[in-house]
């Protein structure tokens, strides 16, 4: 077994991940870390698509790639470094093959699908600020991913939820996501650097600065009361906060979970 990786700054993010979509449609892992993304698609020798024209269609952007030759029980290995995590004392969320926890709220999400399991710290820090909020009325997921934020939402008490997300994949991993976890959610495709869909009172948002900017400039004075968003490096929280305040929504609280932030913005 092999895994092609490729890893790029936060800003090319979606254009890699796009044309990896193309070149991989059942979905690729993402890893996030300190000043980038990496992805990572699987398979045997022979299997794998070329991404020798990748920085052209990046337009020149510098990308890493990498191949890796990994152990051919990492079927069965791989279970060993999905743990579940509590957060907030109230949502547990766990693979498939851990048992539930007793008085949390159970999220299922197995690892291998696209765009993550809710175990990245951007993901938590939306997580604790739900956990945190008082749930009820319609909540709208930018950036659905997974879906995991939406699942959340819903099982805490919003409704109706919808999510969007530009990706094909990310939508349906969250659709087949909201069915394991037998909630309802609305899932659209959306490409939210030029367009929004109409958004609802309280909208999370865990997505990378440039898109969180783009959002910022589309969003107009009439948008939601409450807004999370995370997908942050910490030196990029004053530009985002700043951006939204224009719109009216202001800082009401941020926070920091290692090489990663959030901010929970509210109108007036």
């Amino acid at each position: 077994m092999i895994r092609l990786a490729v890893r790029c700054r936060p800003e090319q993010a979606d254009l890699v991940l796009a044309e990896l979509t193309v070149l991989a449609p059942n979905g690729v892992e993402e890893e996030r870390g300190p000043g980038y993304v990496e992805y990572a698609i699987y398979g045997g020798e022979g299997e794998l698509p070329e991404l020798g024209d990748l920085d052209a269609a990046i337009a020149g952007g510098r990308v890493e790639v990498s191949a890796t030759e990994i152990p051919d029980d990492w079927a069965d290995r791989w279970r060993d470094f999905h743990k579940p995590i509590l957060v907030a004392d109230r949502l547990w969320l766990r693979p498939s093959w851990e048992p539930p926890r007793q008085g949390a709220i159970d999220i299922v999400v197995d690892p291998g699908q696209a765009f993550g399991t809710g175990a990245h710290p951007t993901t938590r820090l939306c997580l604790s600020y739900l956990c945190e909020l008082e749930a009820g009325g319609e909540l709208v997921d930018l950036g659905t991913g997974s879906g995991v934020l939406a699942i959340a939402a819903a099982k805490l008490g919003w409704g109706p939820v919808r999510g969007y997300d530009h990706e094909p994949a990310a939508l349906e991993a969250a659709s087949a996501n909201a069915v394991a976890n037998n909630v309802d959610l609305t899932l659209e495709r959306a490409n939210l650097r030029e367009r929004l869909p109409v958004l609802a009172p309280t909208v999370v948002a865990n997505m990378t600065s440039p898109i969180l900017l783009a959002v910022a400039e589309l969003i107009g004075t009439l948008g939601p009361a409450t807004i999370v968003c995370s997908g942050l490096l910490p030196g990029e929280v004053d530009a985002v906060a700043a951006a939204f305040g224009i719109t009216g929504l202001d800082e009401a609280d941020r926070r920091q979970d290692g090489d990663w932030a959030a901010l929970l913005l509210r109108r007036g």
